[in-house]
């Protein structure tokens, strides 16, 4: 059950949220797996004032457009972190035309028991939701 919070300056449209959401959704599918049906995104617009940032960061000119993408859910691989932010740079460009300097991106992890949704079923012996396949067993995320 991942749980993606975006934080934008105010005045985006509603179709653009959409495809946002669309590019970040597509890559969690695609690259961890998730079901298709768990998605929570929340959308955070705020005032320019309360979204400071330097127009350069990482020697790399940022626009009024920039976001910041929070993922939070269980352990996963470095290789699959890396891919699934290669996958969302990808999908946020080719859905919503998002230049990749424009999307900054931090992973909060967080234990399988952190979680609750009802009807949600957690298979014992990987940590994740019962309908993944191709999950590492506990014993193989942690190693």
């Amino acid at each position: 059950m991942p749980l993606i919070n975006i934080y934008l300056r105010q005045g985006t449209t509603p179709e653009y949220r959409r495809n946002v959401s669309l590019g970040l959704h597509k890559a969690m599918v695609d690259v961890l797996k998730i079901p298709q049906d768990d998605q929570f995104h929340v959308f955070h617009e705020v005032s320019p004032d309360n979204f400071q940032m330097q127009p350069v960061v990482f020697g790399l000119r940022r626009s009024e457009r920039t976001m910041l993408v929070q993922l939070t859910f269980n352990h996963r691989t470095a290789e699959q972190k890396a891919e699934l932010f290669q996958a969302i740079v990808n999908n946020l460009q080719l859905f919503a035309d998002v230049p990749e300097e424009d999307i900054l991106m931090a992973i909060m992890e967080t234990a399988s028991e952190n979680w609750w949704a009802a009807g949600r079923v957690v298979n014992p012996a990987t940590g994740y939701d019962e309908r993944m396949k191709d999950v590492p067993t506990a014993a193989e995320a942690t190693s």
